[in-house]
Parts: C-alpha cells; sequence; structure tokens
C-alpha cells in the first residue's frame, strides 16, 4: 500500500464503513474506525446475502405506489408503516421522487453503480485472501400459481435487469425445488445469472476486521453523538465527550447518520426500514443459489452458518421495539413450504437505512473540506458495499472517480 501522512476518521462499522475504511487504507490512508456496536447485530450482518445486481430500478416509483396497497402487512404482505405520522415528511419526499422523470434518472444512476458491483466484489474478495466468500451462482425465484408464474416470468425477463440475465429453470433444477420445499406446490421458476451471493455475513464481518487490523488501522470502540463545525472543518464528538479530528471523516453510521449530518446542517432524510430474519443451524437444504418465494416476498439463502429465511419491510422508528408477529410470520411460511429444518431458530431485525428515492448518499460534502458520507442505500447496501467503498475512498483521495457521484449528492434533499 502507498505510505502517506493523511488521517481518516470512518464512523460506522458495517458493512460501508469497513468497505470505506479498507478502500482509504489501500490508498495510503491511516484510518480509524469508530463503531460501538460490539455484537455485530447491524443490518449489514442479518441480510439475505444475496448480491442483487438486477434491481436497478428504484423502488421510488409509481409501480411501487399502485402495489402498495395489495402489499400491507394487514393485508398478508410484506409492508408494514408503523406510526405512519410520524414518516409523513418522508413520505412527501418519496412520492415526489416516484415521478417517472425523477425515476428514470435514478434508474440510470443505479445502473451505473450496480454494473460495477460485482467486479468491485470479485476485487474485495481477492484483496480479503477469500476469493470463495463470493459465489457467483445467481440466484432463483419461483412462483406457487399458474397466474402469478405468468405474470413473474413476463415482468423479469421483459424488463430491464442490467448486466443480468434471466432464464426459465430446468427440470432438474425445478425438482430440486420441489424435494427442497415439498409443501410449496411450485408452478414454475426463473433463475438469474450475473447475481451472486457471500457465502456467510458472519465470516465476511470477521475477514473485513482481520483485513483492517492488518493494515494498521485502528477499531475505536464508542458512539459519535454528533459533528461539530469549525469554519469549514468537522470534528467528532463522543458520546463520553472526547473529540477526534481527522484529515478526512467519513459518515457511514446508517440510519444514525441523519443526526450526525443535521448536527452540522446537511440534511439526509434517512429512515430506518427494518427486515427480519430467521436462521436455523440444523436443516437439510441443498446447496443451491438463493431462492426468492416471490408470492410470499421472502429469501431463504444457505450460509455455511445455518439457513436463514428473510423478508418483511418494516418503516418504523430505529429504536422501535420489534414486532413478534414478523418472525411469526417467517416462522409460518417455512412451515407451510416443509422447509427442511430443526430446532428452534435464531431472530435478527435490523434497519435499513432508506433514502427517499432509494439511491445512497456518496461523495464529498461539498460544504467542509474534510467531510464525506456513504449512507442510505436501502435493501442494496451489501450489493454495493465494495463499489462505494471504492468511489468514496478515490473521491477523498482526489482520484479520478470511475462513475459521476453527482446523482448521489446529499445536496439533492436541499
Amino acid at each position: 500500500m502507498p505510505a502517506t501522512s493523511a488521517t481518516a476518521l470512518v464512523i460506522g462499522g458495517g458493512i460501508i464503513g469497513r468497505t470505506c475504511a479498507l478502500a482509504l487504507q489501500r490508498r495510503g490512508w491511516t484510518v480509524t474506525l469508530v463503531d460501538h456496536d460490539a455484537t455485530g447485530n447491524a443490518a449489514s450482518w442479518g441480510n439475505a446475502g444475496h448480491i442483487a445486481t438486477e434491481q436497478i430500478e428504484p423502488l421510488a416509483s409509481l409501480a411501487t405506489l399502485r402495489s402498495a396497497p395489495g402489499n400491507l402487512h394487514i393485508f398478508g404482505g410484506p409492508l408494514d408503516l408503523r406510526e405512519p405520522w410520524r414518516h409523513l415528511p418522508w413520505i412527501g419526499a418519496w412520492l415526489r421522487a416516484c415521478a417517472p422523470a425523477r425515476f428514470e434518472s435514478g434508474r440510470n444512476a443505479l445502473r451505473c453503480l450496480l454494473a460495477g458491483a460485482l467486479p468491485a466484489w470479485r476485487r474485495l474478495a481477492s484483496s480479503l485472501g477469500d476469493p470463495g466468500l463470493l459465489q457467483e451462482h445467481g440466484h432463483w425465484m419461483c412462483w406457487e400459481s399458474p397466474a402469478s408464474t405468468g405474470r413473474g416470468r413476463e415482468s423479469w425477463t421483459t424488463k430491464d435487469i442490467g448486466n443480468a440475465r434471466a432464464f426459465d429453470l430446468s427440470a432438474d433444477e425445478l425438482a430440486q425445488l420441489h424435494e427442497s420445499a415439498p409443501a410449496a406446490r411450485i408452478q414454475g421458476g426463473i433463475g438469474f445469472d450475473g447475481t451472486a451471493q457471500i457465502s456467510d455475513p458472519a465470516l465476511l464481518a470477521k475477514r473485513l476486521a482481520s483485513r483492517f487490523a492488518e493494515y494498521g488501522g485502528t477499531l475505536l470502540r464508542a458512539t459519535v453523538r454528533r459533528l461539530d463545525r469549525e469554519g469549514r472543518r468537522v470534528h467528532v464528538v463522543t458520546s463520553t465527550g472526547e473529540v477526534f479530528d481527522a484529515d478526512q471523516i467519513v459518515v457511514c453510521a446508517g440510519v444514525a447518520s441523519r443526526p450526525l449530518m443535521e448536527s452540522i446542517g446537511v440534511h439526509a432524510p434517512l429512515i430506518a426500514e427494518r427486515g427480519y430474519h430467521l436462521q436455523w443451524t440444523q436443516h437439510g437444504w441443498p446447496e443451491i443459489p438463493p431462492v426468492v418465494f416471490e408470492d410470499r416476498s421472502i429469501i431463504v439463502t444457505r450460509f455455511s452458518g445455518g439457513l436463514r429465511v428473510a423478508g418483511c419491510v418494516e418503516y418504523a422508528r430505529p429504536d422501535a421495539p420489534p414486532d413478534p408477529g414478523k418472525w411469526a410470520r417467517l416462522a409460518r411460511h417455512a412451515s407451510e413450504l416443509a422447509l427442511p429444518v430443526q430446532g428452534q431458530p435464531s431472530r435478527w431485525f435490523g434497519a435499513r437505512p432508506t433514502l427517499p428515492d432509494y439511491l445512497p448518499a456518496l461523495g464529498c460534502c461539498k460544504q467542509f473540506d474534510n467531510l464525506a458520507y456513504a449512507f442510505g442505500h436501502q435493501h442494496l447496501g451489501l450489493t454495493l458495499a465494495a463499489i462505494s467503498g471504492e468511489l468514496v475512498a478515490d473521491a477523498c483521495s482526489q482520484r479520478d472517480v470511475a462513475i459521476s457521484l453527482a446523482p448521489f449528492d446529499l445536496r439533492r434533499f436541499s
């Protein structure tokens, strides 16, 4: 790695914070990573492990708006809006982002990011000394009625999915699905090339932490209370009153990025979009790609550490208690599908940081000389982690950036 005396302080030890920290180290920065999460319970590690390069359409769209009523939790769907009156400003901004022109510009921006996502993950897995972390076997999607099969196949085989490719599953692949979920009555399915999965999020977290330490990084267990401004510079204040400065401060704190940015007058309209999962250590699920049961809005992924069933989209306060009904619904899906699991599953929930237009915030803050940010990746945090780290590190290092970061500038919400 090139040597430099420049210092960087990265706030947030989730997948985005760690990839930014490593990318800065590879460019010669001396990096301190501030992370209060000693349990590894962040949304970065509770996801489905899916590298979703096919999801180039932002969820701020007229199609999402039209489908929202039928997807509500009270009608059996995956979508729940708890205490909706608290989220009215965000909902208003989301509705504005659904306008066709905004949606189209967002889709173009996401397409550029996602085109570089898988190559960036290959580079990152190789740099971690474990290329097997990235499994490029695509993913599968299936349906449980002839009607949903027809609608789903036509939708996914005709829509723009970027560099991914959809194809019909073979008879042998469908047979594997029937054997794995014998009660599902699967009527049809498709597969995707150009997508991937992480072999295990917990293992990924360990690999990232080990490499960060090997590169000489400093891990600081602390909670950042606020940012303070002094002219065109900012510094960090922790909950114990300690003050830290650096040549570059990078905010990667997920949903907690909102109050940090707003403490220095930068508007970051994040919402906590929470997901839930169950995971069984004992199971008989075969070694096949992640499977989306689209009628149920769940995804089943085999990791080296167990079988995970993930789903639910819950808009709520970040500190709101979990809804046990969400886990009960996931358990019911597993039972109705007759998934080959044994014992009691572990339960998890966590908050995805989501901006109204469903684009992340990436780049250097134009109001300050030593502040950058990378947050708001919604469902694509794992997918976009490697490319986000590279882009932000290049921007901080004043290198040529592979794609324009203008669409991801926070000033779009000013």
